[in-house]
């Protein structure tokens, strides 16, 4: 079984993985992309690397059949369920500016939080049957883990377009 921890960054998807007790092998999906140079070019904007998709999904098809793939692109790839870690938004924010990420990208990161994009782009590859919405604003990531433990065990049932963070966007409460 493969399974996907997405969400936008600053959700707390590194830390939970490295929390969740499973006999899955675990995949930090960005350091693979990184080391492995699986990439197509790098976006000097927002100073990241732009992944290649086709080479990532080729690594992990021969690499991670069986494994917890965690990345903001893990839902992007074939998996038998999708656990997105979501955050609202202003503490999402918060969080990347805690550790160093610029106003414009903590911002960017907030609205797409809000927008659900990632949530739009996990339910519409895999559909609404596989994708598990887990929140982390004020929770500990060891309940988050135990969250994601219940998924992977199949105790606990998928709940996408759970979670609504429209309201931040016209800068009312989330």
């Amino acid at each position: 079984m493969r399974v996907a921890l997405t969400g936008t960054p600053g959700t707390g998807k590194t830390t939970v993985a490295e929390l969740v007790e499973t006999d899955l092998g675990g995949v930090h999906l960005n350091d693979v992309i990184r080391e492995a140079g699986l990439t197509e070019s790098v976006d000097e904007e927002r100073d990241s690397l732009v992944a290649d998709l086709d080479a990532v999904g080729s690594w992990l098809d021969a690499n991670a059949r069986e494994a917890l793939v965690e990345s903001h692109l893990a839902h992007l790839f074939d998996a038998d369920r999708v656990v997105v870690l979501r955050c609202a938004p202003e503490e999402l924010e918060r969080r990347l500016l805690d550790r160093g990420e610029s106003g414009t990208k903590a911002h960017e990161n907030a609205e797409s939080e809000a927008l659900d994009v990632i949530l739009a782009e996990a339910v519409e590859r895999h559909g609404e049957a596989t994708v598990y919405e887990v929140v982390t604003t004020d929770r500990s990531p060891g309940a988050v883990a135990r969250e994601v433990e219940a998924v992977l065990a199949g105790e606990r049932e998928p709940s996408a377009g759970t979670v609504d963070y429209t309201d931040w966007l016209a800068g009312g409460p989330a």
